[in-house]
């Protein structure tokens, strides 16, 4: 009993260390998050994706994606493609903002169509970044690997730390939203996400090719 917690809090500690990095997906949530739109459904995604590679890497899958190299350069490939079009309309936001902008970040309902939106470009952000598998699956794996009888607690920790990391960044970015309403502190939390975006969209083609 002892030495369970232990092994939780290692995966607690070492799950956040990977996630916490910024990056596209933290990007997001933290867009999605000061817009108040999507935040449950988004953040939803989010942790449970996590759980699910996580749980996928302290199964041995990671042995899989060491084998299969050429797997993860098609997911570069796409991921890529995909930010580079999502940095572009972040971009053109940033330069040539919507005129609802003007009037700064009202909080707004969420229409079928934005939470649709909001939830397909969540999945694509997760889903299609090869590092996500490098990170969580091989990597926090291997960590967990080292644990034995107990890499399924390791990878519980590890999960806690996906759920309290999203639901902080999703709800927490709201208490931005104050500082963050005028549309010239809006066109560059844009710019700075279009920035994120194009940079990593680049370097995974660049190391993909």
């Amino acid at each position: 009993m002892t030495s369970v917690l232990p092994a939780a809090l290692a995966g607690f500690g070492t799950g956040l260390s990977l996630i916490v990095a910024i990056g596209a997906q933290n990007a997001f949530v933290l867009r999605q998050g000061i817009r108040r739109q999507s935040v449950f459904a988004v953040v939803g995604i989010c942790a449970l994706s996590d759980a699910v590679l996580i749980a996928l890497g302290v199964a041995g899958l990671g042995a899989v994606v060491t084998a299969w190299p050429g797997a993860l350069t098609v997911v570069a490939l796409a991921g890529g493609a995909f930010l580079l079009g999502y940095g572009a309309l972040a971009a053109r936001r940033a330069l040539r903002p919507a005129a609802d902008a003007a009037a700064g970040l009202a909080v707004r309902g969420d229409t079928a169509g934005s939470v649709r939106t909001a939830v397909l470009t969540c999945l694509a952000l997760t889903w299609l970044n090869p590092h996500v598998y490098l990170d969580t699956v091989l990597l926090l794996g291997s960590v967990a690997a080292d644990r034995g009888p107990l890499r399924w607690v390791f990878g519980l920790g590890a999960m806690a730390a996906s759920v309290v990391w999203f639901v902080g960044l999703g709800y927490g970015a709201r208490l931005l939203s104050g500082p963050l309403a005028r549309p010239a502190a809006w066109r560059l939390l844009d710019g700075l996400v279009a920035a994120t975006m194009l940079t990593l969209g680049v370097l995974l083609v660049a190391r993909a090719v």
